[in-house]
Order: C-alpha cells, then structure tokens, then sequence
C-alpha cells in the first residue's frame, strides 16, 4: 500500500465516526443538509476572508497565495 492509499484509507475511517455519530442521532436529512450548508458557508467566508488579508497586506506571497498570484 502506497502513502496515498494509505492516508485516503485513514481520511475515510476519520470521516466514519462523525457521520456514525450523526446517524445514531437520526436528524432528519433536511436539518442535517441545512448545517452542511451552513457551515460550508462559513469556511468559504473565513476562506475569503483570509485570502483577501493576505492579498491585502503580502503575507503568504512565499506560499504562491491561494488564488496563484
């Protein structure tokens, strides 16, 4: 088994327990897609957000930045 492999075979068994737990909850799937939603949302503003600072002020111009520039 290859590194790769072997970290998508961890990922996939980090990402088991979370959606277990969310299971055995038995949310229905409305409520469950509205906080995926949600909190998509609230990572891609602090994303933005982020980026935006760092574009604005050079920091993470060693990086490459997020967007490539």
């Amino acid at each position: 088994m290859t590194d790769r492999s072997a970290d998508a075979l961890y990922m996939l068994l980090m990402l088991a327990l979370p959606i277990s737990a969310l299971a055995a909850r038995r949310l229905p799937m409305k409520d469950s897609f509205k906080m995926a939603l949600a909190w998509i949302a609230i990572f891609g503003v602090a994303f933005i957000l982020v980026s935006a600072w760092q574009q604005a002020t050079g920091a993470g111009a060693t990086l490459g930045g997020f967007f490539g520039g």
